[in-house]
């Protein structure tokens, strides 16, 4: 990594805390078992490598390491939201899959006799 800027700033040092963030609050989302919050955050965090990718085309920088290295990210994080949520389309907020007809959850009683 060139050492850009070169006047000493902490351009990498907030760029690592930020990543840093955003990985530590979709790992919390992820083992609390929070998909449906997960796929939404995903597609939020797509914005900082877009944007990562903005900064790198206006500053004349290299646009294979724009599309490459950003645009790509963006466009994997933002897939990768795009399936959670479509995977949690159909689990009710107990984690388990609706079933038509039923108006709750739960599982029936013995005898056949939901609650």
């Amino acid at each position: 990594m060139p050492d850009w800027p070169a006047d000493g700033s902490g351009f990498p040092a907030v760029k690592g805390s930020r990543e840093l963030a955003m990985g530590l609050a979709m790992g919390i989302l992820l083992v609390t078992g929070h998909r449906r919050a997960l796929g939404w955050v995903l597609l939020l965090v797509a914005v900082a490598p877009f944007g990562d990718m903005v900064t790198v085309l206006a500053h004349h920088g290299s646009a294979a390491t724009a599309f490459g290295v950003h645009g790509l990210t963006a466009a994997l994080i933002a897939v990768t939201g795009v399936l959670v949520l479509r995977e949690t389309g159909g689990v009710t907020s107990s984690g388990s899959a609706r079933t038509p007809g039923r108006s709750c959850p739960c599982p029936s009683r013995p005898g056949g006799t939901a609650p």
